[in-house]
């Protein structure tokens, strides 16, 4: 057998075993969230976000819903050398994003569940 025959073979079967793996993940809520940023931020988006007063009318001031905050958060990074992964009961972490073009700074409480905005900065 030549190697452009065994190569199409390969091909074929490769292409047929990602149809069959598609077939069955689609419609799955599968993801693929490895990374511990992609773990945490995980985490914390699926809770219900609360926030401390001054944060609130920070936000209110800024003109920013909780959509859009729930979205900064959802799609950050997680500054793990500014967190404090081992604090007790809840967790402090700091996630960055940007947002029309200033970087945003949001550090929030992560508790069983509840997550809690304790501090939000514009810069």
């Amino acid at each position: 057998m030549k190697f452009i025959q065994r190569l199409g073979y390969y091909l074929g079967g490769f292409a047929i075993g990602l149809i069959i793996l598609s077939f069955f993940l689609t419609g799955k809520n599968a993801s693929c969230d490895y990374g511990p940023n992609a773990r945490t931020v995980k985490n914390i988006s699926s809770k219900t976000i609360q926030y401390k007063p001054k944060v609130a009318k920070s936000l209110t001031e800024k003109r920013i819903d909780s959509v859009t905050v729930k979205q900064l958060i959802q799609y950050g990074t997680v500054i793990f050398s500014k967190s404090d992964t081992k604090a007790e009961p809840c967790k402090l972490y700091h996630v960055e994003n940007n947002y029309k073009k200033q970087t945003v700074a949001l550090k929030i409480e992560n508790c069983d569940s509840i997550a809690t905005v304790l501090d939000f900065k514009m810069y």
